[in-house]
């Protein structure tokens, strides 16, 4: 089974689903069953707990689907060494807008040389097979995924700066923050973001990152023209979303029906 990472490293398209709503395991083999290469539980912007976000993370390694955690806004470090270390194949960090913010990133996700993670030793992660430390840290430094947020107009600015930073992976475009910092919020097809796309997509390109695009879901014209921009990362939808497109269909439907 193809890896998040080996797909990356493969230049394929990497598709992530959202979640706010689910707060059982069952979502994990939903997004499977949906063809989601990934999914990420969202701790900046739903209400879950750490062992609420361990537990999907777990499942979804049981069913081949990566798992990532969005952490809180304002992280000093210490939620993405927890959810990691819970079983969690990558951190989502929000609104990275500087080259020393990414790095502190890359040191709360790396262990070293890389960063400073502190060693767990076994984990979820590698399913509690035991592993030697020589192995397990380069091994777990290989498999995390380390992903940043650009959601303001200081983190496009510093984009190069950012991607040059070694350990990040992905930079991935907030676009529904951005456009708001821009003062044009939701207005996605807006020329000063389609700049920003094109900022950062260069600057993907110039260091062997790869670019991520969110906040467009549903817009399926402009998420193909960002992937031939050059994007490999889409999170392309949201549970909430699926749940609601889906309630209303059957409503509407239902209303519809002449009353006898």
């Amino acid at each position: 089974m193809t890896s998040m990472k080996e797909k990356f490293a493969k230049g394929e398209l990497v598709l992530c689903m959202n979640l706010r709503l689910a707060r059982t395991v069952d979502i994990a083999m939903v997004a499977k069953a949906g063809g989601y290469d990934a999914l990420y539980v969202d701790m900046q912007h739903a209400p879950y707990s750490i062992e609420t976000t361990s537990t999907i993370c777990a499942a979804a390694i049981g069913i081949g689907i990566a798992p990532l955690v969005r952490v809180p806004a304002l992280d000093n470090g210490q939620w993405m060494a927890r959810v990691l270390d819970g079983g969690a194949q990558g951190v989502i960090v929000p609104d990275v807008g500087t080259r020393a913010h990414a790095e502190a990133v890359v040191k709360a996700c790396r262990f070293p040389p890389l960063g400073g993670r502190s060693v767990m030793g076994l984990g979820p992660a590698l399913g509690y097979r035991a592993v030697p430390l020589s192995e397990l840290n380069p091994r777990l430094n290989a498999e995390t995924a380390v992903i940043v947020m650009l959601e303001t107009a200081e983190g496009i600015e510093n984009a190069e700066a950012i991607a040059a930073v070694d350990g990040i992976d992905c930079l991935l475009i907030g676009s529904g923050d951005l456009t708001t910092d821009y003062g044009i919020p939701g207005q996605v097809d807006h020329p000063k973001l389609r700049a920003a796309y094109e900022r950062v997509a260069a600057a993907c390109k110039k260091h062997g990152r790869i670019l991520g695009v969110g906040g467009i879901r549903h817009n399926v014209a402009l998420q193909g023209e960002l992937v031939t921009l050059g994007a490999r990362f889409v999170i392309a939808g949201t549970d909430t979303n699926y749940v609601l497109a889906g309630a209303k269909a059957d409503t509407e439907a239902l209303r519809k029906i002449p009353l006898g």
